[in-house]
Protein backbone atom coordinates (compact mmCIF):
# COMPACT_ATOMS: atom_id res chain seq x y z
CA UNK A 1 0.00 0.00 0.00
CA UNK A 2 1.64 3.51 -1.09
CA UNK A 3 1.90 5.54 2.12
CA UNK A 4 3.37 9.23 2.17
CA UNK A 5 5.39 10.08 4.82
CA UNK A 6 6.87 13.77 5.24
CA UNK A 7 11.32 13.86 5.89
CA UNK A 8 13.53 15.12 8.15
CA UNK A 9 14.04 18.35 6.16
CA UNK A 10 10.22 18.52 5.34
CA UNK A 11 10.12 16.77 2.26
CA UNK A 12 7.22 14.44 0.73
CA UNK A 13 8.34 11.16 -0.05
CA UNK A 14 6.26 8.33 -1.67
CA UNK A 15 7.04 5.10 -0.63
CA UNK A 16 5.38 1.89 0.72
CA UNK A 17 3.45 0.72 3.75
CA UNK A 18 4.63 -2.87 5.80
CA UNK A 19 2.69 -5.43 4.82
CA UNK A 20 -0.12 -5.68 7.93
CA UNK A 21 -1.00 -9.57 6.63
CA UNK A 22 0.87 -12.37 8.65
CA UNK A 23 3.53 -13.73 6.70
CA UNK A 24 6.96 -15.62 8.09
CA UNK A 25 9.79 -16.41 6.75
CA UNK A 26 10.75 -20.13 5.25
CA UNK A 27 14.94 -21.13 4.79
CA UNK A 28 15.96 -23.69 3.10
CA UNK A 29 18.31 -25.71 5.45
CA UNK A 30 21.66 -24.65 5.56
CA UNK A 31 22.25 -21.80 3.23
CA UNK A 32 18.76 -19.85 3.80
CA UNK A 33 20.09 -19.57 7.65
CA UNK A 34 22.27 -16.99 6.01
CA UNK A 35 19.60 -14.90 5.10
CA UNK A 36 17.74 -15.08 8.76
CA UNK A 37 19.61 -12.24 10.91
CA UNK A 38 18.28 -9.85 8.06
CA UNK A 39 14.42 -10.98 7.87
CA UNK A 40 14.59 -10.26 11.77
CA UNK A 41 16.46 -7.23 12.17
CA UNK A 42 13.84 -5.72 9.26
CA UNK A 43 10.83 -7.51 10.60
CA UNK A 44 11.28 -7.96 14.51
CA UNK A 45 9.49 -10.83 15.61
CA UNK A 46 9.16 -12.48 12.20
CA UNK A 47 8.21 -16.27 12.34
CA UNK A 48 10.58 -18.27 10.68
CA UNK A 49 10.68 -21.79 9.33
CA UNK A 50 12.94 -24.65 8.27
CA UNK A 51 12.75 -26.91 5.17
CA UNK A 52 15.97 -29.44 4.42
CA UNK A 53 15.90 -31.38 1.00
CA UNK A 54 18.31 -33.66 0.95
CA UNK A 55 20.09 -34.34 -2.46
CA UNK A 56 20.89 -37.71 -3.70
CA UNK A 57 22.53 -38.80 -7.25
CA UNK A 58 20.16 -41.85 -7.05
CA UNK A 59 17.39 -41.31 -4.92
CA UNK A 60 17.05 -37.39 -6.28
CA UNK A 61 15.95 -34.65 -4.04
CA UNK A 62 13.86 -35.66 -0.80
CA UNK A 63 11.97 -33.76 1.78
CA UNK A 64 15.01 -34.42 5.37
CA UNK A 65 13.27 -32.10 7.80
CA UNK A 66 10.40 -29.31 8.02
CA UNK A 67 9.45 -27.07 11.12
CA UNK A 68 7.09 -24.96 9.79
CA UNK A 69 4.32 -22.56 11.93
CA UNK A 70 1.19 -24.14 12.73
CA UNK A 71 -1.07 -21.29 10.28
CA UNK A 72 1.82 -21.60 7.31
CA UNK A 73 -1.43 -22.10 5.27
CA UNK A 74 -2.74 -18.19 5.92
CA UNK A 75 0.70 -16.76 5.92
CA UNK A 76 2.50 -15.04 3.19
CA UNK A 77 6.00 -17.07 2.63
CA UNK A 78 9.25 -15.65 2.14
CA UNK A 79 11.05 -18.18 1.02
CA UNK A 80 14.88 -17.59 1.98
CA UNK A 81 17.98 -19.30 -0.09
CA UNK A 82 20.94 -17.44 -1.21
CA UNK A 83 21.92 -19.40 -4.53
CA UNK A 84 19.07 -21.01 -7.16
CA UNK A 85 21.26 -23.06 -9.16
CA UNK A 86 19.52 -25.99 -10.84
CA UNK A 87 16.25 -24.97 -9.06
CA UNK A 88 15.82 -28.67 -8.12
CA UNK A 89 16.17 -28.12 -4.36
CA UNK A 90 14.16 -25.22 -4.62
CA UNK A 91 11.15 -26.47 -6.59
CA UNK A 92 10.87 -29.83 -3.78
CA UNK A 93 10.60 -26.75 -1.03
CA UNK A 94 7.78 -24.94 -2.86
CA UNK A 95 5.70 -28.79 -3.22
CA UNK A 96 6.29 -29.28 0.45
CA UNK A 97 4.89 -25.37 1.28
CA UNK A 98 2.11 -26.40 -1.62
CA UNK A 99 1.11 -29.54 -0.07
CA UNK A 100 0.48 -27.72 3.46
CA UNK A 101 -2.02 -25.59 1.98
CA UNK A 102 0.37 -22.29 1.16
CA UNK A 103 -1.27 -21.08 -2.11
CA UNK A 104 1.53 -20.60 -4.88
CA UNK A 105 0.81 -16.64 -5.06
CA UNK A 106 1.61 -16.32 -1.37
CA UNK A 107 5.30 -17.37 -2.02
CA UNK A 108 8.18 -15.21 -2.43
CA UNK A 109 11.48 -17.21 -2.90
CA UNK A 110 14.00 -14.55 -1.85
CA UNK A 111 17.87 -14.84 -3.56
CA UNK A 112 20.79 -13.28 -4.04
CA UNK A 113 22.80 -15.03 -7.44
CA UNK A 114 20.54 -16.80 -9.45
CA UNK A 115 21.64 -19.29 -12.56
CA UNK A 116 19.05 -18.93 -15.91
CA UNK A 117 18.29 -22.74 -15.89
CA UNK A 118 17.12 -22.59 -12.37
CA UNK A 119 15.44 -19.10 -12.70
CA UNK A 120 13.20 -21.50 -16.35
CA UNK A 121 12.88 -24.11 -14.33
CA UNK A 122 11.05 -22.90 -10.99
CA UNK A 123 9.27 -20.20 -13.12
CA UNK A 124 8.06 -22.66 -15.48
CA UNK A 125 6.50 -25.06 -12.53
CA UNK A 126 5.15 -22.56 -10.11
CA UNK A 127 4.30 -19.48 -12.49
CA UNK A 128 2.10 -17.10 -9.73
CA UNK A 129 5.65 -17.60 -7.40
CA UNK A 130 7.54 -14.56 -7.04
CA UNK A 131 11.49 -14.64 -7.41
CA UNK A 132 13.33 -11.83 -5.97
CA UNK A 133 16.76 -11.75 -7.27
CA UNK A 134 19.85 -9.05 -7.10
CA UNK A 135 21.98 -10.91 -10.23
CA UNK A 136 21.43 -13.59 -12.93
CA UNK A 137 24.88 -15.10 -13.61
CA UNK A 138 25.28 -16.75 -17.16
CA UNK A 139 25.04 -20.34 -16.34
CA UNK A 140 26.12 -23.45 -14.40
CA UNK A 141 29.50 -25.44 -14.44
CA UNK A 142 29.52 -29.25 -14.88
CA UNK A 143 29.46 -29.47 -11.07
CA UNK A 144 26.08 -27.75 -11.11
CA UNK A 145 27.60 -24.57 -9.05
CA UNK A 146 26.57 -21.10 -10.60
CA UNK A 147 28.97 -19.44 -13.07
CA UNK A 148 31.70 -17.30 -11.74
CA UNK A 149 33.11 -19.72 -8.79
CA UNK A 150 30.62 -19.08 -6.12
CA UNK A 151 30.42 -22.84 -5.27
CA UNK A 152 28.65 -23.75 -2.11
CA UNK A 153 27.79 -20.45 -0.43
CA UNK A 154 26.61 -21.78 2.87
CA UNK A 155 30.13 -23.52 3.26
CA UNK A 156 32.02 -20.09 1.77
CA UNK A 157 29.56 -17.79 4.60
CA UNK A 158 30.30 -20.46 7.60
CA UNK A 159 33.95 -21.05 6.66
CA UNK A 160 33.54 -24.82 6.44
CA UNK A 161 35.17 -25.17 2.82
Amino acid sequence: MEKKVITCNGAVYTGVEFCRQKFCGISVIRSGEIMENALRACCKGVKIGKILIHKDAEKGEQLMYHNLPKDVSHRHILLLDPILGTGYVKKYSIINLLEKGVPESNIIFLNLISAPQGLHMVCKKFPRLKIVTSEIESGLNEGFHVIHGMGEFSDLYFGTV
